[in-house]
């Protein structure tokens, strides 16, 4: 005669380990977030960039230190006409062609220069690049 033993299957998932390295990531990154955050350097360096070469489809903007908006070094504007301006400039059919410079003056509020960039963005644009200072 044989002995049968009486083993149970367990249908369930043990979801106990899984939750305590869930749990243990969530208070890593908990810690380290604001860390990271607040020791980032964000003065902003010189490069020894390429010069700017000019065709029909680059537009420089610049922005003085006292918030004044040059589009294409022609006259003062302010942020609506550069939106105005940006959005003749989006019905274009070769719109995609378009490359924006921004030159922005080095004592200027990182906030204005990003209200800049939000207003190209608006208008629909995606190719954006900062103009730096030449390394001496």
């Amino acid at each position: 005669m044989r002995r049968r033993f009486q083993s149970k299957t367990y249908d369930e998932i043990n979801i106990t380990p899984l939750m305590d390295t869930v749990f243990f990531l969530l208070i890593i990154f908990m810690i380290t977030a604001p860390l990271l955050e607040y020791s980032i350097d964000v003065s902003p360096p010189k490069m020894a960039a390429a010069e700017i070469k000019a065709d029909d489809y680059t537009k420089v903007i610049h922005v003085t230190k006292d918030k004044v908006i040059q589009f294409e070094r022609k006259k003062n504007i302010s942020m609506q006409e550069l939106l105005a301006r940006l959005r003749e400039l989006k019905q274009d059919r070769n719109s995609k062609k378009y490359k924006f410079f921004l030159r922005a003056d080095r004592e200027l509020r990182y906030g204005d220069v990003i209200d800049v960039f939000k207003t190209i963005k608006k208008a629909g644009f995606a190719d954006i690049s900062l103009v730096t200072e030449a390394e001496q």
